[in-house]
């Protein structure tokens, strides 16, 4: 993850929205933020982890250490102008926390532009 914001109604006092990423050349590029799939208890733990390891508050949202993996589920990858890796996730939804990952270890922008073409060519993407 590279952000996260409070959230709405019941969760306003707690960073449950999160932005994640896709590694790059060194470099990580946003590709979507979810909302969805993880429990009232892990949103607690993770704010408190998430509060000590900010790196920029804007109040309401926040650029954090990216030293947590999740894994996402999604229906489709469209092309954004959003995004910084200029694509997107759409209705993206947390699986769940990967703590046995590291940042290395998590898919890249060439394996985005591979399931991208494969949706569009109408073929499955591989695990």
């Amino acid at each position: 993850m590279t952000a996260v914001e409070y959230g709405h109604g019941k969760r306003h006092h707690v960073l449950s929205d999160y932005t994640f990423a896709v590694r790059d050349a060194g470099r990580l590029l946003n590709i979507g933020k979810a909302y969805a799939g993880l429990t009232d208890a892990e949103i607690r733990e993770y704010t408190d982890h998430f509060l000590k390891h900010t790196v920029e508050d804007r109040g309401h949202w926040r650029r954090v250490e990216p030293n947590v993996v999740l894994e996402i589920a999604f229906n489709n990858i469209q092309r954004s102008d959003r995004h910084e890796s200029g694509y997107a996730l759409r209705f993206p939804r947390i699986v769940r926390l990967r703590p046995d990952k590291t940042l290395g270890e998590i898919d890249t922008l060439e394996r985005v532009k591979e399931i991208y073409a494969g949706q569009r060519a109408g073929t499955p993407p591989r695990d």
